[in-house]
């Protein structure tokens, strides 16, 4: 499982564990809820381009968000329960308020 664009796998960084089909469930929507919050910043990115007069301070950030977002997606660690419960939750809010402009 990689990122696309940047080429990083999330999966070289997993220990060995016996997952059930719940822990795999709630993983993969922590990355994906964390890939939700990228994408938001992508979009962000891509209307502030579409502007006459496109802030770069504004691109900047997202660009610096998805960075950091990315990082901390890489930190999750999947047998860690609680960790992945959180992430789920507030990368999906991240993700609204991204696409909503409150953050």
């Amino acid at each position: 499982m990689s990122t696309p664009g940047n080429g990083i796998s999330i999966t070289h960084a997993l220990e060995p564990h016996d997952w059930s089909n719940e822990e795999t469930a709630a993983y993969e929507a922590a990355i994906e809820a964390v890939n939700g919050a990228v994408g938001a910043y992508s979009a962000r990115i891509a209307a502030e381009e579409a502007k006459p007069h496109p802030d770069p301070a504004v691109i900047q950030e997202a660009r610096a968000a998805q960075t950091r977002l990315a990082r901390e997606r890489e930190a999750l660690c999947s047998s860690d329960r609680k960790q992945i419960a959180e992430a789920r939750q507030h990368y999906a809010q991240l993700a609204r308020e991204v696409r909503d402009g409150a953050a």
